[in-house]
Parts: structure tokens; sequence; C-alpha cells
């Protein structure tokens, strides 16, 4: 599994939690390996990802594959979290774009945790401002928690808020897929746009 240069910044993780909002952390993931800048590409020293099919805001299928060959950023979330969300998807969009300029290109993407209310139709507008390429995924509870089980992210409703409705503590990791799906690392939101579009152009670069 080719891994890029410059993945050093992937120590920013530690052991980040798969399990954040508003205080909550819970169950660490291991750290991903840290590389040194213009290191060989390395592997990850566990196992995440794997085949699903969801629907997604148009009402298709998609599985792990991009049906257009595109890298992937994939975040765990809902789409009117109010709190890690609205700074993962800005991020998110802000690093597509800029991947775009270097003629790069990736799409992102949203998987619910919150199905109930992410519904094909819910998921159009709020999707489309924060970036118009954005895709965001839903189905049963069952298919949910299979995907959740691949990537070791959980969520829960810690309480529910007079204005936004059931919080959500869940994974705070993006992870960036190939084409095909696998993954080929994972890195916190805190990160700028511009140190993610510069990991992932290392990955584009090794042929990720």
């Amino acid at each position: 599994m080719r891994r890029a240069a410059g993945a050093a910044v992937l120590a920013v993780c530690g052991a980040g939690t798969a399990l954040a909002h508003d205080g909550h952390d819970h169950a660490p993931l291991p750290a991903p390996p840290v590389v040194e800048a213009h290191a060989p590409p390395a592997d990850l020293p566990f196992r995440l990802g794997g085949a699903f099919a969801l629907t997604d805001q148009t009402g298709a299928t998609r599985t792990e594959a991009d049906p257009q060959g595109r890298l992937q950023l994939v975040f765990f979330g809902y789409a009117n979290c109010p709190s890690i969300c609205s700074v993962a998807l800005p991020m998110m969009a802000q690093a597509v774009d800029l991947l775009a300029a270097r003629g790069i290109a990736i799409v992102p993407v949203l998987i619910t945790v919150d199905p109930a209310r992410d519904t094909p139709d819910a998921m159009v507008g709020p999707l489309r401002e924060i970036h118009p390429a954005f895709v965001g995924l839903t189905g049963d509870a069952a298919a949910l928690a299979e995907v959740q089980k691949l990537f070791q992210v959980e969520s829960k409703v810690v309480f529910t808020d007079p204005q936004y409705g059931p919080i959500f503590a869940h994974g705070s990791h993006i992870y960036l897929l190939d084409a095909t799906g696998k993954v080929l690392t994972l890195f916190p939101p805190v990160l700028t746009p511009e140190r993610t579009a510069e990991i992932v152009a290392g990955y584009a670069q090794a042929g990720g």
C-alpha cells in the first residue's frame, strides 16, 4: 500500500478520538505512522475501511469506490451538526478547492450518523451550501452501523438541544480514500485546509 511523503503531520492525530463532540472523547484509534518529510510512503499500522453500499443525496447507490475515479475525503457526522462538523466539513471543502487548483480531483463525502434526520432530500441543501461537490451518504441503521464498524467510528446521542435536536458524539477523523475505496490515511479536522491539501497532494503524487 502506498503512502505519501510528508505524512509527518499525522503526528497531530496522536491517539485521536473516534468519538468526539462538545468535550466528549472516547475510544482512541491507534496513532498513524509518523513519517519524516520526503520519506518513503509507509503503511498504516491498523486496518480501516472496507466494502459498503449506501444511498447518496440523489437517491443513487454509492459504494466505497468513487465512480469518477477520484480520491475521497470522508467524514462521519450529520448535516445539521453544530459542533465538530461545522469545522471539518468547511475545511474539507476548502481543501477540495485548493487541490482542484493543483489539478487533483477529490470528492468530499459525509457519511451520516443520524439517518432519521439525514434523509437524501434533507441532506441536499445543507451540503450544497458547504460545497456543490459534497456527497452525503445515508442508509438504514444496520448498514450505517456496519460502515462505522469498518472505520472504527462510534456515535451516540449525548443530549437533546432545544434548537438543534439530538446532539451526537461521533467520529472526528477525516479519512483519505483512494478511488477504489482503500483507506490511505486519516487526520484530524483541526488541520488547516492548506496542510490537508499538502498531505493529499503527496498521496496523489505517490500514486494513491
